[in-house]
C-alpha cells in the first residue's frame, strides 16, 4: 500500500516520515502492521478518511472525508515511558496545545482521553500498547453543526463549529504533529513534570468535588491529588482513597459541582 503523498517534517523524533492517504479503514490498523520494523519508530500515518475508524470501547469514530485530522503515531517508547496514563496524557495535551495556537479556543480535556471545547468532544484518542505504542488521534476540524447532526453526533463539535470559520486541515495536522514531536522530546529527555503540570491544568479538577469510576467501584470525594502514579480522593469523612491512574475508567465533576461542571457535558 503507497501513499499518495510524505511528508518530511524536519522534527526530531516524529514526523520525519508522515505517510498520506486518501481513504484507510484504520489508520491504527495500518500503523500496528508495520510495528515489527523499529525503524518505523516515529511513523505518522494520515488519513483524510477512514472506513472503520475506531474509538475508545470498539466504538466507531466517526468523521466525513476531509473535514478532520485523522492520524496515528507508531511509537517504541522506553519501557518508563510505556504507561497509557502518561501516553495518553502526552496526546491530549499536545491536542489542547494545537487547538489553542490555530484558534485561540480554550480546550478542556475529559479523563481519560477525550478533548473538550464548551462541553462537546472534539477529538478522541485511542492507544494501542504492547511492544510498541500505536497512538491514534482524530480531531474534529471542518464539520458543520448540520453535519454532527445528521451524523446523530450531538455531544460533538469542531474547531469550525466554536470560531465559526473552516481552517485548513492540513495545517492543522502539521502542526498538530510538530506540537506531539516536542512535548515527546522532553518526555524523551526524562522531562515529565511540564507535562504533569500541563495535564493537571487541561483537566481542571484538582481540588474540585469529582465522581471517579474505578475497576472496584465508584468513589466520590474532593480530588486532593493527581501525578503519574495515584489519583487521591479525600471523602467528606477525611476518609482517603489512593489508585493508579490506569485503574481509573473515567474521573468527573461531581453531579451538582457547578464550579467545575462548566465545560463537562
Amino acid at each position: 500500500m503507497n501513499p499518495r503523498e510524505e511528508w518530511n517534517l524536519g522534527t526530531r523524533r516524529l514526523g520525519r516520515r508522515v505517510w498520506l492517504f486518501d481513504r484507510l479503514d484504520s489508520t491504527n490498523r495500518l500503523a500496528a502492521a508495520l510495528a515489527d520494523d523499529p525503524a518505523n519508530d516515529g511513523l505518522v500515518i494520515l488519513a483524510g478518511e477512514q472506513t472503520a475508524g475506531r474509538g475508545q470501547h470498539g466504538r466507531t469514530w466517526q468523521c466525513s472525508p476531509g473535514t478532520g485530522v485523522l492520524l496515528s503515531v507508531l511509537l517504541f517508547p522506553s519501557i518508563s515511558l510505556r504507561r497509557p496514563a502518561l501516553l495518553t496524557a502526552w496526546a491530549a495535551v499536545s491536542v489542547c496545545e494545537t487547538i489553542r495556537a490555530l484558534s485561540g479556543l480554550e480546550p478542556r480535556i475529559k479523563w481519560p482521553n477525550d478533548v473538550l471545547i464548551q462541553g462537546k468532544k472534539v477529538c478522541g484518542i485511542l492507544m494501542d500498547q504492547w511492544r510498541r505504542t500505536v497512538a491514534g488521534i482524530g480531531l474534529n476540524v471542518n464539520q458543520t453543526a448540520d453535519d454532527l447532526a445528521r451524523a446523530e453526533l450531538p455531544d460533538a463539535g469542531s474547531l469550525a463549529v466554536f470560531t465559526g470559520q473552516r481552517l485548513d486541515v492540513s495545517t492543522v495536522a502539521r502542526r498538530l504533529i510538530e506540537q506531539l514531536d516536542e512535548e515527546y522530546d522532553r518526555l524523551c529527555w526524562g522531562n515529565l513534570a511540564a507535562l504533569e503540570t500541563s495535564w493537571k491544568a487541561g483537566l481542571g479538577l484538582l481540588g474540585q468535588e469529582v465522581v471517579a469510576e474505578c475497576w472496584k467501584g465508584q468513589y466520590q470525594g474532593r480530588l486532593s491529588d493527581l501525578s503519574w502514579d495515584e489519583v487521591v480522593l479525600e471523602g467528606a469523612d477525611g476518609r482517603r482513597w489512593r489508585f493508579a491512574p490506569e485503574g481509573v475508567k473515567h474521573l468527573e465533576p461531581a453531579p451538582g459541582d457547578s464550579e467545575s461542571r462548566e465545560d463537562f457535558p
